[in-house]
């Protein structure tokens, strides 16, 4: 192997093991949903705060990532968001409602950076392969969502870990993460700027493209964390236990890692991805559909199906950020808007879900206002599949 391709593999491994601590630390809250509220007294609403709060962090922190970028470059930052997951992951172990919020407040911060600058990373270094790079980097993110709902409550109970404990587990994979990034310190170059960060905003805000792009990465958003958030709650409301119920979360999360595969690889193949949209579409109202009139045997199909459409959704929204931008820096700006944006709109969904089910008392109206977005994810998703670029 080449200087050149063993530099280009290390590059790649650490993106990948950057990807995998991009979910974790949400990912572990939805199947401890009841621990925590039983434990800390706190309601649905607050609870759902916690999935909540870093999505708020990640419409705040992504479009100013470009300013800490052209400061300490793209491995600096990632290096320091790194260091900062760590703590607040582990500060969430500390038996204090403050120090779990706070821990998840800079988790959050953290991801954000890793969310913005991970297509702008494949845009640039592997501009010829952006569809593969993009379904791996996305697979791995499903990956460490997977895991981190799979063995969360077996960390909480098997183990005897707590909930607590089974929360702050996850700053272990991110220190690694941490160690193995050192090395890029060096390796990635900064690059100068060819527009000011303000001329930037100006410019993205009057792009209809970039506008489709940012709502289409939101609301694939607000249904990705809605069923991070509760779709364990929702299967418990089935009569399903929490072992089965969490077990059901990581099903989700493994079968978005098909999805997270094959759907960017098939739409970076093509220059127009809207048929791809409305495939996915069609999919994500049958896999709500079922959840919704017919949850019993067949749940186990009906929650595969939503997680393929979710990690689809997912790694298609990430391939819109590269393929529709014309260069590294494009990419990185308008990664940092439709993720702010996005993530913003997506912040609203597991709070306003709880609260929904508070009020109803039943899952049954919070599941037909997914099945409504979804018809509005189609019409955004179908104007950011058009063959076009950012200008």
């Amino acid at each position: 192997m080449t200087s050149t391709r063993l530099e280009k593999f290390l590059l790649l491994a650490g993106i990948l093991l950057i990807g995998v601590n991009l979910r974790p630390a949400l990912a572990s809250v939805g199947p401890l949903v009841d621990d925590i509220r039983l434990a800390t007294g706190l309601t649905n609403s607050m609870v759902g705060l916690l999935t909540t709060l870093p999505l708020i962090a990640f419409g705040v922190i992504s479009p100013v990532t470009p300013l800490f970028t052209r400061r300490f470059g793209m491995g600096g930052t990632l290096l320091g968001a790194m260091g900062l997951l760590a703590l607040g992951t582990a500060l969430r172990a500390i038996a204090s409602v403050p120090a779990l919020y706070l821990g998840t407040i800079l988790a959050g911060i953290a991801i954000a950076f890793g969310n913005v600058l991970l297509p702008s990373l494949a845009k640039r270094n592997f501009a010829a392969h952006s569809g593969l790079i993009t379904s791996l980097y996305s697979s791995a993110m499903g990956l460490g969502a997977s895991l981190a709902a799979g063995l969360s409550v077996p960390l909480a109970t098997h183990l005897e870990l707590g909930w607590r404990g089974a929360l702050g587990f996850w700053a272990i994979p991110a220190l690694i993460a941490f160690v193995v990034w050192l090395p890029q310190l060096s390796r990635l170059r900064r690059s100068e700027p060819k527009r000011s960060f303000l001329q930037a905003i100006r410019d993205l805000g009057t792009s209809t493209l970039a506008w489709k792009v940012a709502l289409f990465m939101g609301l694939q958003s607000l249904t990705f964390y809605i069923v991070l958030a509760w779709l364990p709650a929702i299967v418990m409301d089935r009569g399903f236990d929490a072992t089965f119920s969490g077990w059901m979360l990581s099903l989700s999360q493994a079968t978005g890692v098909l999805g997270s595969l094959t759907i960017p690889i098939l739409a970076g193949r093509a220059t127009d991805q809207r048929g791809i949209v409305v495939a996915l579409a069609v999919l994500e109202l049958t896999g709500l559909g079922g959840l919704l009139v017919a949850p019993g045997t067949s749940i186990i199909l009906w929650v595969s199906i939503i997680g393929f459409v979710l990690g689809g959704s997912f790694g298609l929204a990430l391939l819109f950020l590269v393929v529709r931008s014309k260069d590294a820096e494009t990419a990185a700006e308008l990664s940092g808007m439709a993720q702010s944006i996005g993530y913003l709109v997506a912040a609203t969904g597991p709070t306003l879900f709880g609260s929904l089910f508070d009020f109803t008392g039943s899952w049954t109206i919070p599941l037909l206002c997914l099945f409504m977005t979804t018809f509005v994810k189609l019409y955004v998703g179908i104007g950011a599949g058009s063959p076009a670029t950012v200008d």
